[in-house]
């Protein structure tokens, strides 16, 4: 099963992947990712998803936890939660292949409520297991459609939603059943949380965010952390700081734009936490990127 679905990955992937390596798809959440060689180190804060690796190898970082895992194995992140990565293993004769689904929470709910009660929970999000077979067998299904349009818009969801059913059953069902539970601690955050990420540049008042969520300032205030591992504020800056460097870096925007955009008030500022959180100020990072791109070319 394995081989048959890097095939179908790759077959698709090294005919549509973008500069940046990516392959979207029509299935809402569905990428297939296609790198060439070890990648820089990627700062991100993860929505929820699961990352099927069919090729080549990638580590992950969260915190003090350090995830190494390749070819076979699948990496689930359970909630918005902010992780380091880099891709660690590729080549042009072996590129780095892997399929990504983000999790859908509204389609959690309906299998849910299906499956029948069960307890749910809240453990470590960010998990590394070997890829199961029925996981693997639907994601192969679902990527021989993806140049079949008109099977795929009929067929598409449900393959979807066969992966989300598969991922309930398997270890780490609990966490992800989670997102699912009308008026969950997770489906709460989650209403803050997506207020967060398309406001990212603007103030929003944590009293706000608490009552998105419809809880207390101070329920809000344990429960945002103990799901995502950081407050509010840290939450809002890192996304801010990411969104920062991708223009920067992606986008070749100078520094005082960037800053400004992202909802910054002053330059230093925006410079002093940038290179808390990246290791270096945005200027030298910037010079940093040229001057490999320089030697690449």
């Amino acid at each position: 099963m394995h081989d048959t679905l890097l095939y179908h990955a790759r077959r698709y992937a090294d005919a549509h992947a973008d500069v940046n390596g990516v392959t979207a798809t029509s299935v809402n959440g569905l990428a297939v990712l296609r790198e060439t060689a070890p990648t820089r180190l990627q700062y991100a804060v993860s929505k929820p998803l699961v990352a099927l690796v069919l090729q080549g190898n990638k580590r992950v970082s969260m915190g003090t936890r350090t995830l190494d895992f390749g070819a076979g194995e699948s990496l689930v992140i359970s909630s918005d939660v902010p992780t380091v990565s880099q891709i660690t293993a590729a080549s042009p004769i072996l590129p780095y292949y892997s399929l990504v689904l983000e999790l859908d929470p509204a389609m959690i709910a309906g299998l849910v409520s299906q499956m029948g009660a069960t307890t749910f929970e809240v453990h470590e999000p960010v998990q590394v297991d070997p890829t199961g077979y029925e996981l693997a067998d639907a994601a192969c299904r679902l990527l021989r459609l993806l140049d079949k349009p008109d099977s795929l818009s009929i067929l598409g969801q449900q393959f979807s939603r066969e992966m989300h059913y598969w991922l309930l059953k398997g270890q780490h069902g609990r966490a992800i059943r989670a997102l699912g539970i009308s008026d969950s601690h997770a489906q709460r955050i989650g209403r803050a949380v997506g207020l967060l990420r398309s406001h990212y540049a603007e103030a929003i008042k944590v009293e706000t965010l608490a009552n998105v969520a419809n809880m207390s300032l101070s329920a809000f205030h344990l429960h945002f952390r103990a799901i995502t591992s950081l407050s509010p504020l840290q939450f809002q800056k890192q996304l801010r700081l990411i969104e920062a460097r991708r223009r920067m870096l992606a986008e070749g925007h100078a520094v005082a734009d960037v800053a400004y955009g992202v909802g910054y008030e002053s330059v230093s500022q925006f410079t002093r936490e940038y290179g808390r959180l990246f290791g270096q100020p945005p200027a030298r990072e910037i010079r940093q990127a040229r001057l490999q791109m320089e030697a690449v070319a």
